[in-house]
């Protein structure tokens, strides 16, 4: 069922991509894809060599902005106001109880069993020199 999906898939993109003439992609498929005509090669683009210079019309003088006269500004007066003094916080001394020791059980680990040594060759190592 999964390879039916994808050749549906394949066969999906394909034809977008041949359907569209604009793509990179539509032309290679559609040059190499047998028993498809080929696709004309797209005509060059011609840049021309010169230039036209442009004149722009002289800049017009710029309108001068008339001066405002704004009203001076009012003086702020802060007046002066005394506080009354912070209040002294007490903090209540807490008596914390003495932490219990941790006593961590000592463990042995049983022995492992030893590993026979077998001979096996080493993959991708030269071959001893020659005597």
């Amino acid at each position: 069922m999964a390879s039916n999906a994808s050749l549906l898939a394949v066969i999906i993109l394909a034809c977008a991509l041949l359907s569209s003439s604009t793509s990179h992609g539509a032309r290679n498929l559609a040059d190499t894809t047998p028993g498809l005509p080929a696709v004309p090669p797209m005509p060059a683009v011609t840049m021309p060599t010169v230039v036209p210079q442009v004149t722009l019309p002289p800049m017009g003088a710029v309108p001068s902005v008339p001066k405002v006269m704004m009203p001076p500004m009012p003086a702020i007066v802060v007046p002066n106001v005394t506080m009354a003094p912070m209040p002294t916080i007490a903090v209540p001394k807490v008596m914390m109880p003495p932490m219990p020791a941790i006593v961590v059980p000592k463990v042995t680990m049983p022995q492992i069993p030893a590993i026979p040594s077998i001979n096996v060759p080493t993959p991708f190592l030269a071959p001893p020199p020659s005597a």
